[in-house]
């Protein structure tokens, strides 16, 4: 709902701004004007009665001099005319003492005595104004000699009595001044509201009936006329915007007419469209379907190449060493049936049986060794006990146990790890993850045997440890960078690589640890990897 505005007429908002702005201009010049008439009469009132204290001061000197109290007295009982003398003290000098003593006073009627004044003479001095009275003390000489002091107080009242009178003539004054605003101000409005009050039956003509003919009234105020004349340009603009528009809906209904047609069209058209996208659709997750199974098949396939890589070479090996052996063995059964046998041939026949036998025993173990970490890859087994681990311990524990691997490449092991950092978690699948990383640097990542360096950071936030692994070897070749947790991804194939390393780690950090393993891939030289565990 709206909120409800309070309006006023221009007329009323006028007289009253007028009257506002006279009063407040009244109010200020008579409030200075007062304030200085006072100001200047009160100035004139302390005059007088230094003047009157000074003549009293010349004309007791000789009395008190003289001590004549009595020509003294006659003298100041002609202040019984002046209203503005309330008291009078005369004090003359003690010779003894040089102290200020009662000498003579007058007080005027109906005014009671004030007490000395001899204590106050000092102060005194420069006449001292309250709000009812005026007192002062002015020396008196004789022969320029110090005999005594006048003390006179004189009555504000005659001062009250101008400020009395000064108020009633300003009231009047100013009464008189607002009659006159008024009717001027009144005037001032018939001459502003009458101009502006046409104006607004015009715009209600204009609203109501929509008469966009009419035009506003030239005035004599000039702020009025310039209203009327920009009033005159928008109804002019109005009714030639309207004729414009009405010419404009005859154009848009045409155009809304052809418009429909070709909506109806493109219509169709999107319509045959959108059962063409929906076939491109179906197609396309169709082929999407036949790509993943496609990636599946290459996966394995890759899989199924690098095991019989891998298994085929030592099996290979040990076929040849055993088809070699059994001709050997049919040469020697040959020459035993036919009595030829010598003890060269038979020795000879051992020794090289030695080396075969020995040869299909390695590679049957290489073989064995294969499938054992296969198995490992593809099956994790969560059978390991979750225990409290301090984990200094078991990194220094895994460097103990693999020092004949260390020694060749001697790299220098920083461990950023607090010695009493304990967690809850498996040893046997965290041990296998170090290892394995720091195999895979000894391999993979350090060339020679100086300046070679392997950190461990390691830190506990809550009950999330993080272990940073980070060598400064050649690091990780960029083409299988992002897949170097991928299984049979390497970069020593046909070197005693199988690139089954980082997939068996990435199986125990995620499997077995239930954390998260991350290599990165924005470190230029060495390798580095983020294992988190929570």
């Amino acid at each position: 709902m709206p909120r409800k505005v309070h309006q006023s007429s221009i007329r009323k908002a006028l007289i009253n701004l007028i009257m506002l702005i006279t009063a407040i201009c009244l109010s200020l010049s008579i409030s200075i004007s007062t304030y200085l008439s006072v100001k200047e009469q009160k100035q004139l009132i302390v005059s007088k009665l230094v003047i009157l204290a000074e003549i009293v001061a010349f004309d007791a000197g000789k009395s008190v001099f003289e001590d004549d109290r009595e020509t003294e007295e006659k003298r100041l009982k002609y202040f019984e005319k002046t209203p503005l003398v309330k008291n009078i003290h005369v004090y003359s000098i003690e010779q003894a003492s040089q102290k200020p003593v009662f000498f003579i006073s007058f007080n005027a009627k109906k005014t009671p005595p004030v007490p000395l004044r001899t204590d106050s003479i000092e102060e005194l001095k420069t006449p001292r104004i309250t709000n009812e009275d005026i007192e002062l003390i002015k020396p008196i000489f004789h022969n320029e000699k110090l005999v005594g002091h006048v003390y006179m107080r004189g009555s504000l009242e005659s001062l009250d009595d101008y400020i009395k009178q000064k108020i009633v003539v300003d009231i009047l004054l100013t009464l008189l001044i607002l009659v006159v605003v008024y009717f001027i101000a009144i005037n001032v409005q018939k001459r502003i509201a009458r101009p502006i009050e046409r104006l607004s039956m015009l715009l209600q003509d204009v609203s109501k009936n929509h008469n966009y003919d009419v035009r506003a009234p030239v005035t004599d105020v000039k702020e009025i006329s310039a209203l009327s004349n920009s009033l005159n340009i928008m109804l002019t603009r109005t009714q030639k915007q309207l004729t414009r528009h009405e010419k404009d809906k005859e154009e848009i209904k045409q155009l809304n007419q052809g418009l429909e047609e070709k909506v109806n069209q493109r219509t169709i058209a999107l319509r045959e469209a959108n059962q063409e996208l929906l076939s491109t659709l179906e197609r396309m997750h169709q082929y999407q379907t036949q790509i993943v199974e496609n990636e599946k098949m290459a996966s394995l396939g890759q899989m199924v190449a690098g095991v019989a890589h891998e298994v085929n070479t030592p099996i290979g090996l040990g076929i040849t060493s055993s088809t070699l052996l059994r001709d050997k063995l049919a040469d020697l059964q040959i020459s035993f049936d036919d009595k030829k046998l010598t003890s060269n041939q038979l020795k000879r026949f051992i020794d090289d049986g030695i080396e075969n036998l020995d040869l299909i025993y390695r590679n049957l173990n290489r073989a064995a060794d294969l499938i054992s970490t296969f198995k490992k890859v593809a099956v994790i087994q969560d059978d390991d006990v979750t225990t409290y681990i301090n984990i200094h311990k078991l990194i220094t524990d895994v460097l103990t146990s693999i020092s004949s691997e260390l020694e060749e490449k001697k790299p220098v092991i920083n461990i950023n790890c607090a010695t009493d950092l304990t967690v809850e978690s498996k040893s046997e699948p965290l041990q296998q993850v170090l290892i394995q990383l720091i195999t895979n640097s000894l391999l993979h990542g350090f060339v020679g045997n100086e300046n070679n360096e392997i950190q461990f950071d390691v830190e506990l936030t809550g009950k999330k440890l993080t272990i940073i692994y980070s060598d400064n070897g050649q690091g990780v070749d960029k083409k299988i960078k992002h897949r170097i947790f991928d299984p049979f991804v390497t970069s020593k194939r046909g070197q005693g690589a199988s690139g089954l390393g980082m997939h068996l780690v990435y199986n125990l950090v995620t499997q077995a640890l239930g954390g998260h393993i991350l290599i990165d891939l924005e470190k230029k030289r060495g390798a580095r990897f983020i294992i988190t565990i929570p």
